[in-house]
């Protein structure tokens, strides 16, 4: 489902992230593939410096679909930034994306908090936020972090991914599966 930038991979994500739907939410807009391969290797300098963090998603196959990263990683927190091509858009794939990226900032990246930074106009993706039982919406609780986002305009909301708090969910989750396998 997730797997390390590569470059082999480039083609077929700059292939899927031009579609209109796509393109506006993506963090770099680039407007040629040899661009789209510059800011791959930027990214992968970016992260062998710790800088970011980035993941390549794919399909059940192994077919690139999108990617998700972890951007201005600072105090083992960072900003989140996830895109999927339109084809694969309400199969579920984000949220499986979201999941194994977490499992993997939190618990073997020393990650404390994911913040999300969410055009308002981008429904489709706050609808996605809300569906998360560990984001909380943070426009008020970092009162500080919304104001400096918004300092222009009126963009953006917040959400925070506590640690502690996706620890928890996933503690639930297990408690949930073991249940189920002793009412079986």
């Amino acid at each position: 489902m997730l797997k390390k930038r590569d470059f082999a991979d480039c083609y077929p994500l700059y292939e899927i992230m031009t579609h209109p739907d796509v393109f506006p939410f993506v963090r770099h807009k680039v407007d040629s593939y040899e661009e789209y391969l510059f800011v791959t290797k930027q990214t992968v300098e970016a992260e062998e410096k710790g800088e970011l963090i980035s993941r390549t998603i794919t399909d059940e196959w192994g077919t690139p679909i999108g990617t998700i990263s972890l951007f201005d990683i600072e105090n083992h927190a960072g900003f989140l930034g996830t895109w999927l091509g339109k084809p694969y858009h309400g199969k579920g794939y984000n949220s499986m994306a979201k999941e194994a990226f977490f499992n993997e900032v939190f618990f073997e990246l020393g990650i404390e908090t994911v913040f999300m930074r969410i055009r308002k106009q981008n429904i489709r993706s706050i609808k996605a936020a809300e569906k998360l039982p560990y984001a909380l919406l943070a426009n008020e609780s970092r009162n500080y972090l919304y104001e400096q986002l918004n300092k222009h305009d009126n963009l953006y909301d917040l959400y925070e991914i506590p640690k502690d708090l996706y620890n928890l969910h996933v503690l639930r989750q297990d408690d949930d599966e073991t249940q189920q396998l002793l009412e079986a």
